[in-house]
């Protein structure tokens, strides 16, 4: 299948990337612009430019189980990568920063099977990263180990326990008692499953959210801190008898700033507390 010849207006994202063009097919890559906190928003799919396509292709990003989108914009020539740049959250329609964060200057690329079940066009990954796939060709086709560590939709998170489950029945239909086509250990089996794919995308997406949540209480809680430090070396330059000017706590945040300070120290429940597996006071301990 022949490269995609772009259709819109380019550059489509002029101040966050910047697309390489190459000769040779599917070489060409993009970088980054900007610099973000780990989970920072990089880019949203809106729609438009975005567009429901009516089947997958090279060009496609799977958002479902049987829902695939054109990005119509440079954020085409964002590439695959073992140890991606970026996450394709498809539930929020959001591109964010992985967990190491993203640099200027640094590829923009993301885990194809993170979004992709069963790939239009599979190809033999080049990342060059220690944690190489190989052959990639959709979550589908890769083992748990293969997949462990890295950030997957709800969608294949969904596919991946049908598939266990669907080849769990097979293993278990040897044993299967003449007449009812299953057997007892399978209905068993089904009766006492820990959760379904449902809950278990719902819990994925919730640790995700805490993760981003607790980005930005750090990146807050960095800026309240430096622009606490400049009013407080303008007091002391402006100060008549040396003393600090106005009223701060230890902290040196003064007002609004000293009570938003004070909520950034208590973290809020996590998803392992709400599911009743931790419990007591969530304030973050001193040093932490």
């Amino acid at each position: 299948m022949a490269p995609l010849t772009p259709h819109w207006n380019r550059p489509s994202h002029p101040d966050i990337q910047d697309v390489i063009i190459n000769e040779h097919e599917f070489t060409s890559k993009s970088l980054s612009k900007i610099s973000l906190p780990p989970f920072g928003l990089y880019a949203k799919m809106d729609f438009p430019p975005c567009t429901s396509a009516s089947a997958a292709t090279y060009a496609t990003v799977q958002c479902g189980r049987d829902k695939h989108l054109n990005l119509n914009s440079d954020l085409l020539y964002i590439n695959h990568s073992c140890e991606p740049s970026l996450i394709f959250d498809t539930a929020s329609l959001n591109i964010i920063a992985g967990p190491n964060g993203l640099q200027a200057g640094e590829e923009l690329t993301f885990f194809y099977p993170s979004t992709e079940w069963d790939m239009a066009q599979p190809f033999n990954c080049l990342c060059g990263k220690p944690t190489c796939r190989g052959r990639i060709s959709g979550a589908k086709d890769m083992t748990k180990a293969q997949l462990e560590g890295v950030w997957l939709n709800g969608h294949i998170l969904e596919l991946l326990d049908e598939q266990e489950s669907t080849h769990g029945n097979v293993d278990l239909g040897k044993e299967t008692e003449p007449g009812n086509g299953r057997s007892t250990e399978d209905s068993l089996t089904k009766d006492v499953l820990p959760e379904d794919a449902t809950a278990q995308a719902l819990k994925e997406a919730l640790k995700h959210a805490e993760k981003v949540v607790e980005a930005a209480r750090v990146a807050l809680k960095s800026y309240l801190e430096s622009a606490a430090l400049i009013t407080l070396k303008g007091g002391e330059s402006h100060s008549n008898n040396g003393a600090l000017t106005g009223e701060t706590n230890a902290n040196g945040f003064s007002g609004a700033d000293a009570t938003l300070a004070t909520g950034l120290k208590r973290r809020g429940v996590t998803s392992r507390e709400l599911s009743g597996e931790m419990g007591g006071d969530t304030i973050v301990a001193p040093g932490s």
